[in-house]
């Protein structure tokens, strides 16, 4: 496989390599983290940090063990990183954060690294925003992919998303996306998703975070 395609056509390949059946949205799973960072009073950006499903993960790092000792290190990986970080412009980085109502615009990410544990593949990248936010009023983070190609689950801890560095008085309010099975996942099809009308469909099974600051 060339990995230099970026994430949208690796996606696309493993589709064809699994020969998922034609009601197979969504095709990845990801177990998301997220942390706010805060400098000087100020949100600067978000760390990102997302486990792919086991059937991604194993496809993705095929012949990436490139001295054959049977282990797959974080060196063997930034490459495969840096480049699917990298391609995440072409989904609007799967996040939207909004002040005050005001959707922000986010510069390139930064400090990709993959490791490969417990059979999944762990990306964390730091995602900066091009101006940082200054406290007060709500600022408001949900992380989704409309098209439900990628499905996100936050991570079963109570801080999934939370603040680095805020100021004091800062609060957080996580909402987590409705529950997704494979009932639901049988009652779809390619189709579906062709039809204009459904082409945010993944909203509904969006994490949604609310900050507030003084």
């Amino acid at each position: 496989m060339n990995r230099r395609n970026g994430l949208k056509a690796v996606l696309i390949a493993a589709l064809s390599v699994f020969s998922l059946p034609a009601v197979a949205h969504p095709h990845v799973w990801i177990t998301a983290r997220a942390e706010v960072v805060f400098v000087d009073g100020k949100a600067t950006g978000i760390r990102h940090s997302w486990a792919f499903d086991e059937a991604y993960s194993a496809y993705v790092t095929q012949g990436l063990d490139k001295n054959n000792d049977g282990k797959i290190t974080p060196d063997e990986l930034q490459d495969l990183a840096k480049e699917n970080t990298e391609s995440l412009v072409d989904f609007d980085y799967f996040t939207v954060m909004k002040a005050n109502g005001r959707k922000q615009a986010f510069d390139a990410p930064r400090d990709p690294a993959m490791v490969f544990e417990g059979g999944k593949v762990l990306l964390t990248f730091f995602l900066p925003l091009k101006t940082p936010i200054p406290g007060g009023g709500a600022v408001a983070l949900d992380i989704n992919d409309p098209s439900f190609f990628v499905t996100f689950e936050l991570a079963n801890t109570r801080d999934a998303i939370k603040m680095v560095g805020a100021p004091q008085g800062c609060s957080i309010t996580v909402t987590r996306a409705k529950g997704f099975d494979m009932a639901d996942q049988q009652a779809m099809s390619e189709d579906m998703f062709t039809n204009p009308a459904n082409a945010n469909f993944g909203a509904q099974y969006s994490n949604k975070a609310i900050l507030a600051c003084p």
